[in-house]
């Protein structure tokens, strides 16, 4: 008889049935030892009828023999009155006088007597299931992990179902910023973590590389702030802003705060890279290269995953838990939520090399035509340029139109000192081009599933509030399911979780909606309404305090609140009708101040629509705001 335990075992829990590790014949019947027993025992009682030379041979299989022994080992001990040790030993050796079986026979009941009582009183393997089959190791050189999942094909039902050794809490999918950073976050809550990432190579972006210093504090609330060292990564402390030649500088307000909170800009890979690297050290964190196909359903839960692995294995993994993070272009979201993803615009990226912006540390927008420009260091000795072409449709890059465009139409906006290298990078032809995404959050509540990151919620990357907002959300999703232990009642973790959306509101929403709203009052237009609202927003934030504070305290995530956001706005259109009226009002110029204040209210309230009314100012009026965890 063999038992067999799994490999690194936790010490507690029910212990797993014996199973022989081959079938035995045993040649006796176990009713034999109660006859002879019997017989024996007491001299004074008539011998029994029956004898063992009366039966005929049995063969039983070890599981019949184990659970018969049991019951044989009870009857002889019940029915042994206390006696001496010499007796025992004298009854001993007439068994084996009368037949050599009976004496193996007797071990073998007290051996299964005392192996079942320690069964019945240990508790181990609660989630054990018995192999059916062949077991399909799926292995991660990458990361050698604890948490061990295989996948068994069932001979029976020819489906891939899964084996929890040490089990999974929860399926990342995508190791992004959002995934990669949840993942290091969840596991150190004690959560068993297993990622699927479509690529783990260095990702090569044009976006997602500036930090603003709300975005940093949750890196450092998350414990992630050393993943924007070792990378040249450079600090952020505000922004410039040019037009028609006019420049001013907005700072962040970070006196409240510790000296080494600011901005940061580096290249996307490398700090998704340490981020990575970060949540695999962890010993409860699976990262493993795969492409998940579809999320496994079952009665309108989500139970897992299936996904082809990079060596093109078609494999499920199943957890109570599966957050979707695969970013802006995601193909599961549709089964998740109500995608209404739009693209106003595209990005054309350059990298313009040894050369110095006006202002050191600083991002840069120049307020052009037809749309913004942008740049920010990346490295010590890179600056990344971004340039907003709106609509869909791109120049060709392949024909040197767009080489063409760069240099006649942009090149002559672009500040002095920055004109020669920006050529520059255009000769040299490494030009990139980025869709422009915005959706907003609109969930649908499933059982299972949860939606993250730019697969969940986007705005124009014009501010850089994208992984602001998702490392945001991060934090109020890891406070929300602390106090949870069990993840195994979908019904009420969706029900839970509802308040993850409400939670998340004030920072995602007040950058959300910064992020369209400036968009387009950046954005040049005929329109001489919109003309003047975009000059009243340049001469506003060159108003310095509060006029410049406000908004860039807004726009960098250290004061989320949307009303103050509101206020600043209308602000900004009520400077623009006053200079319209002063000294003397005329009828153009009221009914222009009319049009701007129509104007602003058609930017504004339709992002604010989107984003919901109820919960950016009201979020204490939905119930979800005040749930508690499911009782355990």
């Amino acid at each position: 008889m063999s038992l067999h335990f799994p490999k690194n075992a936790p010490t507690k829990g029910p212990m797993p049935t014996a199973i022989p590790s081959s079938p035995t014949t045993f040649r006796f019947k176990s009713s034999n030892i109660v006859t002879f027993l019997l017989h024996n025992h007491n001299n004074n009682q008539p011998h029994l009828s029956t004898s063992f030379h009366n039966h005929k041979p049995t063969t039983t299989t070890a599981t019949e023999k184990l659970s018969k022994s049991s019951s044989t080992s009870n009857s002889c001990i019940s029915s042994s009155p206390s006696g001496s040790f010499s007796l025992i030993r004298t009854k001993m050796v007439a068994m084996v006088a009368v037949d050599p079986y009976v004496l193996w026979t007797f071990f073998a009941s007290l051996l299964g007597f005392v192996t079942l009582s320690v069964l019945r009183r240990r508790n181990y393997g609660n989630g054990m299931a018995k192999d059916r089959g062949k077991v399909q190791k799926n292995k991660n050189n990458t990361n050698k992990s604890l948490v061990s999942e295989q996948c068994v094909k069932s001979s029976d039902e020819g489906e891939f179902r899964p084996v929890y050794l040490s089990g999974t809490d929860v399926i990342i999918v995508g190791a992004g910023v959002a995934g990669a950073a949840l993942a290091h976050t969840l596991a150190k809550e004690g959560r068993r973590v297993h990622v699927i990432e479509r690529d783990l190579t260095e990702p090569d972006r044009i976006v997602g590389e500036l930090l603003q210093p709300g975005g940093y504090l949750k890196l450092i609330e998350l414990g992630l702030e050393d993943c924007v060292e070792e990378i040249d990564a450079q600090r952020v402390h505000g922004y410039a802003l040019f037009k028609d030649g006019k420049n001013t500088r907005l700072t962040y307000p970070l006196e409240q705060f510790h000296s080494d909170v600011a901005g940061r800009s580096f290249h996307n890979g490398r700090f998704i890279q340490r981020m990575r690297e970060k949540a695999s050290k962890l010993t409860n964190v699976q990262l493993e290269q795969g492409t998940v196909t579809s999320l496994l359903e079952e009665n309108g839960t989500i139970k897992g995953v299936q996904y082809k692995t990079k060596d093109g294995q078609e494999l499920k993994a199943y957890a109570p838990l599966t957050i979707v993070c695969d970013g802006c272009f995601s193909n599961l979201r549709r089964s998740l939520c109500k995608p209404q993803v739009e693209v106003p615009s595209c990005f054309v990226g350059l990298i313009l090399e040894n050369c110095e912006l006006p202002f050191a540390n600083h991002g840069h927008v120049i307020l052009g035509d037809p749309s913004p420009i942008l740049f920010y260091p990346i490295s010590s000795t890179e600056v990344r340029c971004l340039v907003d072409v709106p609509g869909q449709k791109l120049p060709p890059i392949a024909n040197g139109e767009m080489a063409n465009y760069l240099k006649t139409v942009v090149a002559p906006q672009v500040p002095p000192e920055l004109h020669d290298a920006f050529i520059s990078a255009v000769d040299k032809g490494n030009i990139r081009t980025m869709p422009n995404r915005s959706m907003p959050a609109n969930p649908q509540p499933t059982p299972g599933a949860l939606l993250m990151g730019d697969a969940f919620n986007m705005r124009h990357p014009l501010t850089g509030g994208g992984m602001t907002v998702a490392l945001s959300d991060i934090v109020v999703l890891r406070d929300l399911l602390k106090p949870l232990r069990d993840l195994h009642d979908p019904a009420s973790l969706c029900k839970y979780l509802e308040s993850f959306y409400t939670l998340r509101k004030p920072v995602a929403s007040t950058i959300n909606t910064l992020a369209g709203a400036l968009y387009k009052v950046f954005s040049a237009s005929p329109d001489e309404a919109r003309k003047v609202m975009r000059q009243a927003c340049f001469d506003y934030l060159s108003l310095g305090g509060t006029c410049s504070t406000g908004p860039v305290a807004l726009l960098s995530g250290l004061n989320p609140h949307p009303l103050s956001l509101v206020l600043h706005f209308f602000g900004v259109a009520v400077y623009g009708v006053g200079r319209l009226l002063l000294p003397f009002p005329s009828p153009k110029r009221i009914w222009i101040g009319v049009r701007l204040i129509l104007s602003a209210s058609g930017i504004i309230i339709p992002i604010i629509k989107a984003e919901g009314v109820r919960q950016m100012f009201f979020p204490a009026t939905i119930p979800a705001y005040h749930g508690a965890p499911p009782v355990e």
